[in-house]
């Protein structure tokens, strides 16, 4: 079989690339020293004789002014991200480091403060040794001026982005970018353009790995095409964020027992991406999961801070919605990948990393037992069978843990109006000795 890389898989390298610090500098430095080489070209054309004429000095000047504050601002940056990002970790969630080190400002600045350090050293070897002739000298003239004038609009700018990241409402929206995101694919392609599973028990011979770890991405293309290639069929049960082990099965397959000893499975094995840790692109679950983690910290006594938590649960509601907006594609359930059978993720599970640890940490808060209730309220209203069930489901669920923790009569008032559609109380249908 001739193995190839999908583009869905080129996609997830590259976000796995873009949270490595060093790659955006430095594809920056080798695009300086190939501009102050460039320059170089002007002096053998005919636009030699049309440009003016620049004193060599002023453009060493310029070049060592830029070359002794650019290394500075380099290192004031790069320590300026290390704090923000371990007040990310420690103010809001560690799962959350990932998606504040792939900031794009914080990168772009750090790209432009070493770049045009390294133009600024490069510039001024090749202009003390005579490199440049009238027009090149212009041109790096021109050059250094516009390098100037990025690395100022770049400072203005990371000074504006490095005031609010690491705090904690930064990292929320971050958080809830990548979960957007990741819940759109999904919502796009419950079952990752494979075929449905309908509740059918799973049958066939288990594929196993020897690695250990979380399953960041499936490479459906290649299971596909290795399938066609021994005309097998494939079911799938570990899907992104699935915690793997030696004794647990990552696919099973359809084949004979005969036929199944001569099986190579190992471009199978291979098209699951298994790592450390868990990753926002692939899996949906795990931008909840970090959500209710900033939550339930926010709720913790050292910290005590529910308004917070109501922040949380604004973007879970808006998180969670997603699932009942229409798909941008023309049929979300087109199959792609007829020999691969995958499961949906069950909505059931995402409401369960959603609210639980909010409902349980924040039982004894009543202004967030009272938000829990009318944001569970509004996602009972959305026209989904699935999600109106477990709404309702986690919002008795919620009233009872709030009846077990408040001991004021009207706090317990409260969180019962709250619980009902109307906003009326109904004592009967709501009385929390039921509960007890």
């Amino acid at each position: 079989m001739t193995s190839f890389i999908s583009l869905d898989r080129l996609r997830f390298l590259f976000s796995r690339f873009a949270e490595r610090l060093w790659v955006r500098p430095l594809v920056i430095c080798l695009l300086s020293v190939v501009v102050v080489f460039a320059a170089k070209f002007i002096d053998g054309t005919e636009l030699a004789n049309l440009a003016p004429l620049v004193e060599k000095d002023s453009v060493e000047t310029l070049l060592s002014i830029m070359a002794s504050s650019m290394l500075v601002i380099a290192t004031l940056s790069v320590s300026s991200m290390v704090a923000a990002y371990a007040a990310a970790s420690n103010s809001a969630t560690p799962r959350s480091f990932s998606l504040v080190v792939a900031d794009d400002v914080s990168q772009n600045a750090l790209s432009t403060f070493v770049g045009a350090f390294i133009f600024s050293v490069v510039a001024i070897t090749a202009v003390k040794n005579t490199f440049y002739d009238k027009a090149g000298l212009f041109v790096l003239f021109v050059l250094t001026v516009f390098v100037f004038a990025v690395v100022i609009l770049t400072f203005v700018r990371w000074v504006d982005s490095i005031a609010r990241l690491g705090r904690v409402g930064s990292t929320i929206d971050k958080v809830e970018s990548a979960t957007e995101k990741a819940l759109i694919r999904r919502r796009d392609k419950p079952t990752l353009g494979g075929v449905s599973i309908l509740g059918s028990p799973i049958k066939g011979q288990a594929v196993h790995t020897a690695k250990i770890g979380y399953v960041q991405h499936i490479d459906m293309a290649v299971i596909q095409d290795w399938a066609n290639d021994a005309d097998v069929s494939v079911v799938l049960s570990a899907l992104p964020g699935t915690f793997v082990s030696p004794d647990q099965a990552l696919a099973y397959v359809t084949i004979s027992s005969d036929e199944w000893s001569e099986l190579d499975c190992a471009c199978l094995i291979d098209a699951f991406h298994i790592g450390k840790d868990r990753t926002f692109e692939d899996d949906p679950r795990f931008g909840l999961v970090a959500l209710s983690e900033i939550a339930a910290r926010a709720l913790s006594p050292a910290v005590n801070d529910p308004g917070t938590a109501i922040k949380v649960i604004g973007t879970l509601v808006r998180l969670l919605s997603i699932l009942n907006s229409p798909s941008k594609i023309q049929s979300k359930n087109q199959v792609e990948f007829d020999r691969v059978a995958v499961p949906e993720v069950l909505v059931s599970d995402m409401f369960e990393d959603a609210f639980t640890a909010i409902a349980r940490d924040g039982a004894g808060s009543i202004e967030v037992c009272v938000r829990l209730q009318k944001a569970l309220n509004s996602l009972e209203s959305l026209n989904n069978d699935d999600i109106r069930k477990t709404a309702r489901y986690h919002k008795d669920l919620a009233l009872k843990r709030a009846c077990s923790a408040l001991e004021i009569e009207e706090d317990l008032v409260a969180v019962k109006q709250a619980a009902s559609k109307g906003g009326a109380l109904n004592r009967g249908s709501l009385d929390c000795k039921r509960f007890i």
